[in-house]
């Protein structure tokens, strides 16, 4: 049976923990904690508005802290992860 240990992490001692509203503290992965796909702008498959100064704002956005979305994250990275 495959493990998948390395694919969820929960900071609970962190100051900002949990650091989206409405997030479930018991199911948020803190792995991502600076989502990898903020680059990729609107392509990047979260739920994102973007501020009146046009900053991406990703604070409601929980797709990359769901535990079932790390092989989807990592599909998204490209085959070398970046």
């Amino acid at each position: 049976m495959e493990t998948k240990n390395h694919a969820f992490f929960t900071n609970r001692a962190c100051e900002f923990f949990p650091c989206h509203p409405g997030a479930d503290p018991d199911d948020f992965n803190c792995l991502f904690c600076f989502c990898p796909l903020y680059g990729l702008g609107d392509r990047c498959g979260g739920s994102f508005t973007y501020t009146p100064a046009g900053v991406k704002d990703c604070s409601r956005c929980l797709y990359p802290h769901r535990r079932e979305s790390y092989d989807a994250v990592i599909r998204r990275l490209g085959p070398h992860g970046c």
